[in-house]
């Protein structure tokens, strides 16, 4: 029996505007990521693939299409339970790291247990252990002015697995990073893809970057142009 997969998209558009004006980012594509994929998204500049990191973030909603999140049609859920799939769920990494500029390491990364309501000790506690993860025990209490660009986004990392998310949706992770701390991230991300089994969509401009994933999606004009996993190319 195959594996159900963990996220599904079938039949996906989007269309922004109306008219004549009308711009269609996503054109029907279909999709399948499986629990434990670390995917490398791919294309040029508005391919379409930071819009279906959107959907895929419920950031955003489909025009047409399903999407299907552990089996659940993401199309059936209010809007609050689609906030409380993406507080329980999903993890966030973006390129700008953004960070809190006043507010210590520790805070930052312990803001999503806020949001969920866990205790205070406990909050604190998951927080150091999580930035102990990205190799950052010591700098609990740094602003981000007093950390470098790889640290602010080892500490963005630390935010987004704090809560254990199943998902790491990861938007150009490296993008802000030179070419060492770019390789630190992202043996950072294999390590928690291969070790926690945390499933990584990762879009990025960068090929040296998208040879970490085991699994490579390249966009071009809204639509799917290829999936491969290594050499092999995905059915």
């Amino acid at each position: 029996m195959k594996e159900q997969p963990l996220i599904e998209l079938m039949g996906i558009t989007k269309v922004y505007g109306k008219g004549q004006a009308a711009l269609q980012a996503l054109r029907g594509i279909d999709l399948s990521i499986y629990e434990g994929d670390f995917v490398a998204v791919m294309g040029p500049s508005g391919c379409g693939k930071s819009t279906c990191m959107n959907l895929l973030g419920c950031l955003d909603t489909p025009t047409s299409g399903r999407y299907l999140f552990k089996g659940i049609d993401i199309g059936d859920l209010s809007r609050n339970q689609r906030a409380l799939l993406r507080r329980h769920y999903l993890g966030f990494v973006f390129q700008g790291f953004n960070l809190l500029s006043r507010t210590s390491a520790i805070e930052n990364v312990e803001l999503p247990l806020l949001y969920r309501g866990t205790p205070h000790s406990q909050r604190r506690q998951i927080a150091s252990d999580a930035l102990n993860a990205v190799g950052l025990a010591g700098w609990e209490h740094h602003t981000p002015a007093e950390l470098s660009g790889g640290q602010q986004q080892r500490v963005a990392i630390a935010r987004a697995i704090a809560t254990s998310p199943t998902v790491l949706l990861a938007d150009e992770p490296t993008g802000n990073l030179d070419s060492v701390r770019s390789r630190e991230i992202m043996e950072l991300l294999s390590t928690l893809n291969t070790d926690r089994g945390i499933t990584v969509m990762m879009v990025t401009h960068e090929p040296d970057m998208a040879e970490y994933a085991s699994r490579t999606v390249r966009f071009r004009d809204g639509l799917i142009a290829s999936d491969s996993r290594g050499r092999e190319v995905v059915q």
